[in-house]
C-alpha cells in the first residue's frame, strides 16, 4: 500500500508581507504620525480653552466672565481664543459662554488639515 505524500510548492507555503509592501505599509504610518503628532497640540489646546470657559461661566457680568476667561488663557498660554472671542449669553440664572475658532495644519504643498472646534461651558 502506498501512501502519497503531498508536496507543496515552496512558495505555496510561504506567508508574510514582500519588501515593497512592508516599505509602502512604513511611508503610510510615517505620514500619519506625523500628522497625529501635529493634531494632539490642538487637542491639547482645546481641553485648556474648554477648561478656561468653564471657569470664567463663574462670573455674573460679561467683562467679569472676560477677565476670568483671560487669566485662565494667561496661565495655560493659548493663543486661538482670546476674551473677545466668547460669546456670553445668560439662560435662566446660569450664564453660558460659547467659543468657535478653526485650526490648519499645513500637509503638504497646497494641502491643509482644517480642524473645527467648538464648545460652550456646561
Amino acid at each position: 500500500m502506498r501512501t502519497h505524500r503531498f508536496v507543496r510548492s515552496r512558495a505555496a507555503q510561504q506567508r508574510g508581507i514582500s519588501f515593497i509592501g512592508l516599505v509602502f505599509v512604513a511611508v503610510v504610518l510615517g505620514c500619519l504620525g506625523v500628522v497625529v503628532a501635529q493634531v494632539i497640540p490642538t487637542l491639547i489646546e482645546w481641553q485648556a480653552i474648554d477648561k478656561a470657559v468653564n471657569k470664567a461661566k463663574e462670573g455674573t457680568t460679561v467683562p467679569e466672565v472676560r477677565a476670568i476667561f483671560d487669566r485662565a488663557q494667561a496661565i495655560d498660554d493659548f493663543q486661538s481664543v482670546s476674551g473677545k472671542d466668547l460669546e456670553i449669553k445668560k439662560v435662566g440664572d446660569k450664564v453660558v459662554v460659547s467659543y468657535s475658532y478653526e485650526r490648519e495644519i499645513p500637509l503638504f504643498g497646497p494641502a491643509y488639515l482644517t480642524l473645527k472646534y467648538k464648545g460652550q461651558s456646561r
